[in-house]
């Protein structure tokens, strides 16, 4: 075997360990985009349900279908905290889609930081809805912020803590939500926010 053989040899070797490198190299970006695209559209998803049945639930306050059953609006925020609303209204139901005329106790509240202690997402957090203090149902969304502002009817910031909810006629959510699993930790985020917020029932004063 020749000097220029051996040459052609490590040569060879080189290119082709340059070229296994380029490979595995665009093999992990291939990898990471698909991760980041599906992780982006699966957090898009979680915060489109999240935010289609806050609004369509908060927007109910106050409301019953039979509204002699809850005549005062102005009581019908029960407590509110910067992360929960407790409040009357008339919760839909399979058979009444419109309500069925009884009033219910509706409360959304975020669980605590230590509750999803074991999931990859050191930031994500249970949102919870309880009807009428029964069960609370929720599920691991991503969410890692959901908060509360509340304004006066003069348009002012309430300060917590609120004694008085009946002051309350309008409100500011925020919400943001992560990947609860993201590629090497890079996890994605989006926010919604929906500014004065006012349930038609809270202005019959």
């Amino acid at each position: 075997m020749g000097y220029s053989t051996i040459i052609d040899i490590l040569g060879s070797i080189m290119i082709g360990g340059m070229l296994l490198l380029i490979l595995l190299r665009l093999n992990d970006a291939a990898v990471s985009n698909s991760f980041q695209y599906n992780g982006e559209l699966i957090i898009q998803k979680n915060l489109v349900e999240v935010v289609s049945l806050l609004e369509f639930d908060l927007r109910k306050i106050g409301y019953c279908a039979d509204w002699t059953a809850l005549p005062n609006p102005s009581k019908a925020i029960l407590s509110v905290d910067t992360n929960s609303i407790t409040y009357l209204t008339d919760v839909p139901t399979m058979d009444s889609p419109n309500g069925d005329g009884v009033v219910d106790t509706l409360k959304y509240y975020l669980g605590p930081a230590s509750e999803l202690a074991n999931t990859p997402n050191p930031n994500d957090r249970m949102l919870y809805r309880q009807v009428n203090g029964g069960a609370s149902l929720g599920s691991n969304l991503g969410v890692t912020k959901f908060e509360f502002k509340f304004f006066n009817p003069f348009g002012a910031e309430i300060p917590f803590p609120i004694s008085v909810p009946g002051e309350i006629q309008s409100m500011q959510i925020d919400i943001a939500i992560e990947d609860i699993a993201a590629y090497n930790e890079q996890y994605r985020r989006v926010f919604w926010r929906q500014i004065r917020l006012a349930a038609r029932n809270l202005g019959n004063r």
